[in-house]
């Protein structure tokens, strides 16, 4: 099985607009590997007799009925918000001049 390298933990990092420590990206590139061989793992049974599922139980019409129902006051909304302004969240500018 291929491990994945350090190099290519930056490069997703990087899209995901990740800021990491050495020690962290040694420690994802770690962690990841072992999920890739968990996954391996899984790949080794035998599958062939199984019915492909969407769900593992019987599920009938889980959906609850669409009704309008009042907005979420804005106060209350953006209480836990990091940063707020003049009633908006207030995120970093991610689209570069």
């Amino acid at each position: 099985m291929r491990r994945l390298t350090k190099e290519e933990v930056e490069h997703v990092a990087y899209l995901a607009r990740l800021s990491l420590t050495e020690e962290e990206k040694e420690m994802f590139t770690e962690q990841l590997n072992r999920i890739l061989e968990a996954f391996a793992q899984l790949q080794q049974l035998p599958t062939d007799d199984v019915e492909p599922l969407s769900h593992i139980i019987p599920l009938k019409n889980v959906f609850a009925e669409d009704e309008p129902k009042d907005s979420l006051p804005v106060d209350e909304a953006l209480a836990n918000a990091p940063e707020k302004e003049d009633g908006y969240f207030l995120v970093p500018r991610i689209i570069e001049d």
